[in-house]
């Protein structure tokens, strides 16, 4: 067998590891952490207003909660799955970012799985954010094809950040406009 042969079996063989066994997923994972930089911020004057908050969202335990409470504060809603590698490559950047704002910000994750699954993943990483799911039309502004699809609010409603892919959410441009937003 020649040399060129050998090298293609052995780059399908690559492949179909990386696009069809849980290895691939996890080099999926890491090549997107690699890839992923700041999310950019919307200019002001293209900013959009979200204008229902009537979201009705229940968390892992059946309890509902409506978005409405979320009104007049700073909100980071995540739109998420445990079986997308972007998803997963952003979330660790996203707890770090909940663990200092929890008290001041409204993190509102929104999951695209079963429950079982995301209780899981989310014991097997100790990650302490709120986990919900949607229960009701999500407002036509949040809405995207894509996940992950990341927004933040400002406590006006308007979207100051509107990123789908996953992001380095835990870096300067993030607390920079957290923090501008929170003094406003």
């Amino acid at each position: 067998m020649s040399a060129k042969k050998i090298g293609n079996i052995l780059f399908f063989i690559f492949l179909v590891v990386v696009l069809f066994t849980p290895i691939g997923f996890h080099v999926k994972v890491f090549v997107t952490k690699v890839f992923s930089f700041g999310p950019s911020v919307v200019s002001e004057e293209n900013q959009v207003l979200v204008s229902n908050y009537n979201w009705e969202l229940v968390d892992e335990k059946g309890a509902s909660h409506n978005f409405n409470s979320k009104k007049g504060k700073v909100v980071l809603i995540n739109f998420w799955a445990t079986w997308c590698p972007p998803c997963v490559a952003e979330m660790p950047s996203l707890e770090a970012l909940y663990k200092d704002y929890k008290d001041n910000i409204a993190f509102v994750f929104v999951a695209q799985d079963n429950v079982n699954n995301v209780t899981g993943y989310m014991s097997k990483n100790n990650f302490s954010f709120p986990v919900y799911y949607s229960n009701s039309i999500t407002p036509s502004e949040l809405t995207s094809e894509v996940i992950p699809t990341t927004y933040i609010l400002t406590k006006e409603g308007k979207i100051s950040i509107a990123e789908t892919g996953a992001k380095n959410w835990n870096g300067k441009t993030t607390r920079e406009l957290l923090d501008k937003l929170l003094k406003k």
